[in-house]
């Protein structure tokens, strides 16, 4: 059984991924519509360096099926809970899609994402992505 068949088995939960991060000339960054990934999510404190040189601690280290964008946000969860979530809070589910830091809870952002291939292979990854709290 190859890295990636395993990864296919265990990468049971479900996230909501915004990709595509843009500096919004602001400080911050707009972002492409949200999509569903397949993962791994383990809530685990891992002291790593991120790609700007900061030494960082993660809220959650994530087992993903594909590549992600440092500074993309992911979210436990479906699009349909997102959905069930705004419908319940002020009945305007479509504002998630555009504003996804109106999530009161559980957003996080990719600090640090790393691929590296399977032994002795050149067309499987085990990929990972370390995530902080979208504040820090």
């Amino acid at each position: 059984m190859g890295i990636e068949t395993f990864l296919n088995q265990i990468c049971k939960q479900t996230v909501v991924y915004w990709t595509s991060p843009v500096a919004d000339g602001y400080g911050g960054y707009t972002y492409g519509d949200p999509g569903e990934l397949k993962c791994r999510w383990a809530d685990d404190q891992q002291v790593f360096q991120s790609d700007d040189g900061v030494e960082r601690v993660s809220k959650a280290v994530v087992h993903v099926l594909e590549d992600v964008d440092i500074d993309g946000l992911l979210y436990l969860g479906t699009l349909d809970d997102l959905e069930d979530l705004y419908d319940a809070s002020d009945g305007d589910s479509s504002s998630v899609w555009y504003d996804p830091f109106l999530i009161d809870t559980g957003l996080c952002i990719i600090k640090k994402f790393t691929k590296v291939p399977a032994v002795r292979s050149t067309t499987e990854f085990v990929r990972k992505a370390y995530l902080t709290g979208w504040q820090t």
